[in-house]
């Protein structure tokens, strides 16, 4: 995290992560942060290449550079891909963050068409107000938005994360 934070901050980078499940990334569930603001970034549809700095889309800005993540190395803990239902990835999300790691007592997901509503009770870690956790999410947010990819075999971006009394609350937007 700490090579990962100074090099969003040497290039001044405030975008958000966009996680790509593990069939875009050679195998390997990951995260890229566009090095210019884009809103239009739906275009991620080929496979990009096991690089630090890549090429997501046809035009010459469609470049970010790819890194891994909590959720990248932590998804690697689960048996297999779950399936792309709320229940499948908060079962996922459940028996990562609940009984592997224990940085959480429960976690329930809503899934309504291109949005995840994802809450974890008895939270033991917060949103940070820091430069990495603004790009990438926090652990908990990182773990739901890889497995939801993985889940969903579409990229995902965090777009709301916010903690309060013992519970931390994740929006994720599905892109297509």
């Amino acid at each position: 995290m700490e090579n990962t934070t100074a090099l969003l901050e040497e290039l001044g980078l405030r975008n958000r992560a966009i996680y790509l499940p593990s069939t875009i990334r050679d195998g390997h569930p990951q995260a890229i942060i566009p090095l210019t603001e884009d809103e239009d970034i739906q275009k991620v549809k080929m496979k990009i290449p096991g690089r630090l700095i890549v090429r997501y889309g046809i035009n010459t800005e469609d470049m970010a550079i790819a890194v891994t993540t909590p959720g990248s190395i932590n998804i690697d803990m689960l048996e297999g891909r779950p399936g792309p239902t709320a229940s499948d990835i908060e079962a996922a999300a459940n028996y990562i963050l609940s009984g592997v790691l224990d940085i959480a007592s429960s976690i329930s997901v809503n899934l309504t068409d291109a949005r995840i509503e994802a809450q974890a009770n008895g939270s033991k870690l917060h949103y940070e107000d820091i430069w990495y956790y603004r790009c990438l999410g926090s652990p908990i947010a990182s773990i739901i938005a890889a497995i939801s990819s993985e889940a969903l075999q579409k990229p995902v971006r965090i777009i709301d994360e916010s903690y309060g009394k013992g519970k931390s609350r994740i929006a994720l937007e599905v892109l297509s």
